[in-house]
C-alpha cells in the first residue's frame, strides 16, 4: 500500500467504511438489485433509487405512486421509465413507491452538479437511506450513504484492481513470514530487541489493511469475485492470530482490556504513524517505560532487549486451548522458563496433565529443530 495522506487517507478510510461496504454488497454483480440497475443503464433512462424504510423518509416525498409489490429486476426497469424516484424497502425486496419527487433540504451543501446527483447527495446527508443515482447519458452509477459517495466501476476494472491488490498482499505476506521466522530464531536464542518485534507487528498490520482493501473489491465484484476471495483467505490465514499473540508476548501491561484497546488503537493509526516505530513502541507501553529510564523515544527505546512471554510460540502447538496457554504463561512468566520447564512442572499446571505436557515439550522441541534447519539452509 502506498502512503496515503490528507484527502487520500480520508478517501481510503471512507472506502472501507462498513456502511459503504454493506451498500456495495447490496448492489454487487449477481444480486437482483444489480440486475435491475444494469437494465436501467442499458435502456439509458437513468434513475434515482432510495433504499430505506418508507415511513422514515416519507417527509421528503412529494407525490408519487404507492405500489408495495415484490421486487423483481424487470419491475424495477419498468417503473424507472417514469420520472421521479423509486423507493425500495431496506432489504430491496419490495418496491414501495414509484414516481416520487424527493424534496431534501436545499440548504444542505452539495458538490454535485446534476440535479439527480445533487438530490441523491442531499437525501443521503439528511437521512440514513442508501441512495443510488444512475446517470442518464454517461452510464455512471453513484452510491450515496450518510454523505459518503462511491461510483460503481465496470467489472474488468475492479477485477484488475483486485488482482493488483492481491499481488501486493502476497508480497507483504512473504515479507511478514520472513520477519516472523527471524523473530522466532531470536526468541530461541534469547537476543531479540523491541525493533525486531515492531518490524513484525508493523508488517502484520500492513497485511491486515491490504487484505481489507482487497476484500472491498471482492464485495464490489459480487459473484465475480469468488476466486479472488479464496486466494485472499489462503493468503491471510493466521495473520490476525499471530498479531494478537505477538501483542500478548510483548505488551508492557498484559491484560485482555489493554490488548483489545491496543488492537483498536493500532487499527486507528494513519499510514505515516504506522511507519513510525516510536509510535508503535508507545502503543505497546514502551514510551512511558523509556521516559522512566531516561531513554530517547525514537532511537534508544528500539534497542531494548525484550523477551517473549510465550503466547506466540505456544499458539503454534496444535490443539492447545487458549485458556491453557494463559495458565502456562502465568505459571512460568516467559518463554525461556517454559522451555526449561520439566515434564513434572508442566503437568502441575491446571488443565495440562501428563499427555498434554508431553505434547507441549515435543511441540516446542520441533519448533526449535525447524528453526535450526532454517538458519543453516
Amino acid at each position: 500500500m502506498a502512503p496515503h495522506d490528507g484527502d487520500e487517507l480520508h478517501e481510503l478510510e471512507a472506502r472501507l467504511d462498513p456502511r459503504l461496504l454493506r451498500a456495495l454488497d447490496l448492489v454487487a454483480p449477481g444480486t437482483p438489485l444489480r440486475e435491475g440497475i444494469d437494465s436501467i443503464i442499458q435502456s439509458r433512462t437513468g434513475g434515482l433509487i432510495l433504499i430505506a424504510d418508507a415511513d422514515e423518509v416519507s417527509f421528503l416525498f412529494s407525490g408519487g405512486i404507492k405500489l408495495d409489490i415484490d421486487y423483481t429486476p424487470a419491475l424495477l426497469y419498468q417503473v424507472a421509465k417514469m420520472d421521479g424516484a423509486i423507493v425500495l424497502d431496506p432489504g430491496a425486496e419490495k418496491i414501495r413507491w414509484a414516481n416520487v419527487q424527493l424534496m431534501p433540504d436545499p440548504t444542505i451543501l452539495s458538490m454535485e452538479t446534476g440535479t439527480r446527483h445533487r438530490t441523491a447527495e442531499r437525501v443521503s446527508k439528511q437521512t440514513r437511506a442508501l441512495v443510488v443515482s444512475i446517470s442518464e447519458r454517461r452510464d455512471v452509477v453513484s452510491i450515496y450513504i450518510e454523505g459518503m459517495k462511491t461510483t460503481l466501476q465496470d467489472i474488468p476494472t475492479v477485477l484488475s484492481k483486485a488482482n493488483q491488490g492481491l499481488a501486493t498482499l502476497e508480497k507483504y505476506r512473504a515479507r511478514l513470514d520472513q520477519l516472523s521466522a527471524r523473530l522466532t530464531s531470536l526468541e530461541f536464542l534469547g537476543g531479540c530487541t523491541l525493533h525486531d518485534v515492531l518490524s513484525v507487528l508493523q508488517r502484520a498490520e500492513l497485511v491486515t489493511r491490504m487484505a481489507a482493501e482487497v476484500e472491498r473489491y471482492i464485495i464490489e465484484l459480487g459473484t465475480e469475485g469468488r476466486l479472488i476471495e479464496m486466494q485472499l483467505e489462503e493468503t491471510v490465514v493466521g495473520v490476525i492470530g499471530e498479531r494478537a499473540a505477538l501483542l500478548r508476548d510483548y505488551i508492557v501491561v498484559d491484560t485482555e482490556e489493554q490488548i483489545e484497546r491496543t488492537i483498536g488503537e493500532l487499527a486507528g493509526l494513519g499510514h505515516q504513524e504506522l511507519l513510525d516505530f516510536g509510535r508503535l513502541a508507545e502503543l505497546l507501553g514502551y514510551g512511558r517505560l523509556a521516559e522512566l529510564l531516561g531513554y530517547d523515544r525514537k532511537t534508544s527505546t528500539l534497542d531494548f532487549a525484550v523477551s517473549p512471554r510465550g503466547y506466540r510460540m505456544l499458539s503454534e502447538i496444535p490443539r492447545l486451548p487458549r485458556l491453557v496457554v494463559q495458565k502456562i504463561v502465568h505459571r512460568f512468566g516467559d518463554l525461556e522458563a517454559i522451555l526449561n520447564a520439566s515434564q513434572e512442572e508442566l503437568e502441575s499446571v491446571e488443565g495440562v496433565g501428563d499427555a498434554r505436557a508431553r505434547e507441549i515439550r515435543e511441540g516446542l522441541r520441533r519448533l526449535q529443530e525447524v528453526d535450526i534447519v532454517d538458519r543453516y539452509r
